[in-house]
C-alpha cells in the first residue's frame, strides 16, 4: 500500500531566480556578518523546504562547498598578501622584501586581527551570493527555464541553460562514476581517485548539457520568421541600450557610492527600454510552448519578498553605513539592525507560500504475514 503523493505544480523558475538574485543583491550591500548569515540561513531553510528529488536539487550543497572553499582561499590571501594593517598581531610569517613598484603589496610580514575580521566579513559576503545562487540553481528546472526564455532571446537562452546544467549533470553522474567504481571493487575516496574520476564526470556533464541543446535545436525550437532590416536594427537598438541600462544600474544599485535616485532611474529606463525591444522582437517568434508555466500569487509574494530586501538593505546602507558596513579597524562586535533583519526573514516567506513540490510515495508498513504453529497445523480443517 501506498500514500497519495501531493502532485501539484511547481513555481515559476524565472520567479525562484529572481527571488534568488534580489537576495543575493542584498548581501553585496551588506559586509555585517550577523545578517549575512541571516541570509544564507534563509537560502538553506527555503531550499530545504520547497526542493525535490531532482538532480539539479542537490547543487545547493555543492555551492555550500564553493563558498566554504572562496573563504578559505580569501583568508590565505590576506595572510600572504594582504596589507598591513595596525592591530593586534596574531602570528608573524617570514617576510620578504618586493621591489620598489609593488608598493603598498607585500609577501609575509605580521597578520593582524583586523585584518583577519575584515577577510572574514568580505568572504562571507561572496558565500551568502554563492548561497543563493545554488538555491536558485536548486529549486528552479532548468528546462522549464528554457522555455520561459522569450523567442528573440533565444540562442542566449540556450547557452544559458546549457551553462546552468551543467553543474546538476556533474552531480549526477559523479553518483554513478561512484557505483560504477563501487561494483568493480575500486576505491572512491582519496585524492587519486578524485582525479581518476574527474575526466569521466566532467565529459558526461558536457554530453548531457550538449545533447539537451540539441535535442530542444532539432525540435524547433527557436525558429523565427524574418523581419525588415529597419526592423531588426531599432529591435537591436533597443534591446541593446536597455541591457545595457540595466547593467550599469546594477552596478550603481551595488555601489554604495552611487546615488540610489541615479541606480532606480537606470534600472527603470532600462527595464522600459529592453521590455520594449524584446516585445518587438518576440513578435517574429513562432515556435509553440507545451503547457506553459502560469504566473499566479505565489510567485509574486515570492519575487515581491526578495526585491522588499533589496529594497531596506539598500535604503540601511545609504542611512547607516556604520551599522550595514561595520568597522574592523578599531574592532567592534557588530550591531544587528532590526529593519534589515525582519526584511530578511520576509525573504523566507517562499518556504510556506511556494506550492509544495510533489513528494515520492512513501510505502507503509505492512503487516507482517501470519503464521501458524504446529499445533494449529495438526488441527483438522472444517469441511
Amino acid at each position: 500500500m501506498t500514500r497519495a503523493s501531493r502532485a501539484t505544480r511547481a513555481l515559476h523558475p524565472v520567479a525562484w531566480w529572481l527571488w534568488a538574485l534580489a537576495l543575493a543583491a542584498a548581501a553585496s550591500r551588506t559586509l555585517n556578518p550577523l545578517l549575512l548569515g541571516a541570509i544564507i540561513g534563509v537560502a538553506a531553510l527555503v531550499v530545504s523546504a520547497r526542493r525535490g528529488d531532482t538532480p539539479w536539487a542537490a547543487s545547493f550543497r555543492a555551492f555550500l562547498v564553493l563558498g566554504a572553499l572562496v573563504l578559505g582561499v580569501r583568508l590565505m590571501f590576506e595572510v600572504l598578501f594582504g596589507a598591513p594593517i595596525p592591530g593586534t598581531t596574531v602570528f608573524t610569517l617570514p617576510e620578504l622584501t618586493l621591489p620598489d613598484w609593488m608598493a603598498g603589496a607585500r609577501l609575509g610580514g605580521a597578520v593582524t586581527l583586523e585584518a583577519l575580521v575584515s577577510a572574514l566579513y568580505s568572504g562571507l559576503q561572496l558565500v551568502a551570493i554563492l548561497a543563493c545562487v545554488g538555491a536558485a540553481n536548486s529549486l528552479a528546472n532548468p528546462t522549464r527555464l528554457l522555455k520561459s526564455v522569450p523567442g528573440a532571446l533565444y540562442e542566449v537562452g540556450v547557452a544559458v541553460v546549457v551553462a546552468l546544467t551543467l553543474i546538476p549533470s556533474a552531480l549526477t553522474h559523479l553518483q554513478q562514476v561512484r557505483e560504477a567504481r563501487r561494483l568493480r571493487g575500486r576505491s572512491t575516496s582519496g585524492l587519486r581517485s578524485a582525479a581518476r574520476m574527474a575526466t569521466a564526470v566532467l565529459t558526461g556533464a558536457l554530453e548531457r548539457s550538449l545533447a539537451l541543446a540539441a535535442a530542444m535545436d532539432s525540435r524547433g525550437f527557436g525558429r523565427l520568421n524574418p523581419l525588415a532590416p529597419r526592423t531588426r536594427r531599432i529591435n537591436a537598438v533597443l534591446t541593446a541600450t536597455g541591457l545595457g541600462m540595466l547593467l550599469v544600474g546594477g552596478y550603481a544599485l551595488l555601489d554604495a557610492s552611487t546615488p540610489a535616485v541615479m541606480a532606480a532611474l537606470l534600472l527603470t529606463l532600462g527595464v522600459a527600454l529592453s521590455a520594449t525591444g524584446l516585445h518587438r522582437a518576440n513578435r517574429r517568434a513562432v515556435r509553440t510552448v507545451y503547457r506553459p508555466d502560469p504566473w499566479r500569487w505565489p510567485e509574486t509574494v515570492t519575487v515581491a519578498s526578495g526585491f522588499a530586501a533589496t529594497t531596506v538593505y539598500t535604503a540601511a546602507a545609504v542611512a547607516s553605513p556604520d551599522v550595514m558596513l561595520p568597522t574592523t579597524n578599531p574592532l567592534v562586535w557588530p550591531a544587528l539592525p532590526l529593519l534589515p533583519l525582519l526584511a530578511t526573514l520576509l525573504a523566507a516567506a517562499p518556504a510556506w507560500v511556494a506550492p509544495p513540490v510533489l513528494v515520492a510515495d512513501e510505502v507503509l508498513q505492512t503487516p507482517a504475514p501470519l503464521t501458524t504453529t504446529s499445533a494449529d497445523a495438526r488441527k483438522p480443517v472444517a469441511a
